[in-house]
């Protein structure tokens, strides 16, 4: 299985375009069939840039390092994003196996994502207030 993750669709078109025409390159040398299947497709999603501003406002406050990612995994923020503002928080996971049984993050890894979480919550909050105020 490949999962192939970009912000962007045009480029996500590209990266699998490059894949299918390299693996058969790859394979055929080694004698190997080729077969291929889509399984999923994730549109590209945008989450709220207020709300994406104010998780990294959150970690660094909190004392956190962040980077922005991509995932294309259906978590219910993806859902939710599409009638209400929406962000999402990830803890470092043991090794960077996420989804999968073997997945790991600490306690303290978890009480530090929470942390964060509230603290997006309460800024975001404090400046929406601040608008209608």
């Amino acid at each position: 299985m490949v999962d192939q993750r970009h912000p962007d669709g045009r480029a996500l078109d590209a990266m699998e375009a490059n894949f299918r025409a390299a693996l058969p390159a790859i394979c055929e040398p080694l004698g190997l069939g080729v077969a291929m299947q889509r399984i999923w497709d994730q549109p590209e999603l945008r989450f709220d840039a207020a709300c994406v501003a104010a998780v990294r406002r959150a970690a660094e406050l909190s004392g956190y390092s962040s980077r922005d990612i991509v995932s294309g995994a259906g978590h219910d923020a993806a859902h939710i994003s599409r009638v209400a503002p929406a962000a999402m928080v990830f803890v470092p996971c043991r090794g960077g196996i996420s989804h999968n049984e073997a997945e790991f993050s600490s306690k303290e890894q978890c009480a530090a994502g929470a942390q964060v979480l509230l603290q997006a919550v309460l800024d975001f909050d404090r400046k929406l207030a601040e608008r209608h105020a």
